[in-house]
């Protein structure tokens, strides 16, 4: 089974544009059902979630835990990802430090 499994600082002020850009997984290869779990290790930024064409999560505020999350207690977000479908996280932090964003998706081949 596939994984990505990201730990991102994300500066202060600063937006990031897609958390897992540049996985080998970032873009489907088949079929899969995406389970994904996606942490903040403090309160004050925002995260959007599209898989494809799917938008997972508007901006909305992470989980906030200071490590990854807990497979399956905090995977709440999942998707079918089709043949070549990008997944893409946003992160959004307008306080004023850096914040650690920590993203863990599981791929399973359908």
């Amino acid at each position: 089974m596939p994984a990505i499994q990201i730990e991102t600082s994300v500066a202060a002020g600063a937006v990031n544009s897609n958390l897992v850009a540049g996985s080998a997984f970032e873009y489907s290869r088949g079929r899969n059902l995406l389970s994904l779990g996606v942490t903040a290790a403090t309160t004050g930024t925002f995260i959007t979630i599209q898989s494809g064409a799917d938008v997972l999560l508007e901006e909305s505020a992470p989980f906030v835990l200071a490590g990854f999350p807990l497979n399956p207690d905090q995977m709440y977000y999942n998707d079918v990802m089709d043949p070549f479908d990008r997944l893409r996280i946003v992160a959004r932090n307008p306080t004023g430090a850096a914040i650690i964003h920590r993203c863990l998706a599981l791929l399973t081949p359908l």
